[in-house]
């Protein structure tokens, strides 16, 4: 009923940029939160960055101040733009929505299918 389709991973070397993007489809009613998470090889999964409706965002210490969360609430879309990256920052990146749909009272959760980030030396 819903999909989150992420984009935007890719190669690039240490201390450069990329942009990701996420974007929900489906009988949408209410997006309650939007994540960023990533698993890199042999660690579990880990929450990078976040934003609530309204706006409210929040950041792992590793990414602060070299990433930004953002919403756009007319494209049901997040992005995560991350600069200064750092070879530790390879990992795959899910896309992590909580979503009311249109015919229930409660949020349900929803994950996108990975995109790769690998920083180079």
């Amino acid at each position: 009923q819903v999909k989150l389709v992420e984009s935007g991973g890719g190669l690039v070397q240490a201390g450069g940029s990329l942009r990701l993007s996420c974007a929900a489809s489906g009988r949408i009613h209410r997006i309650n939160a939007m994540d960023w998470y990533r698993q890199a090889p042999g660690k579990q999964r880990e929450l990078v960055a976040g934003i609530i409706s309204g706006g409210v965002t929040k950041y792992a210490d590793s990414v602060k101040g070299r990433f930004t969360i953002s919403g756009d609430n007319a494209k049901s879309t997040v992005y995560l733009q991350m600069n200064s990256l750092k070879i530790e920052d390879t990992a795959v990146y899910y896309c992590h929505a909580n979503i009311q749909l249109w015919d229930t009272t409660i949020g349900i959760d929803y994950w996108g299918q990975g995109t790769q980030v690998t920083v180079s030396s």
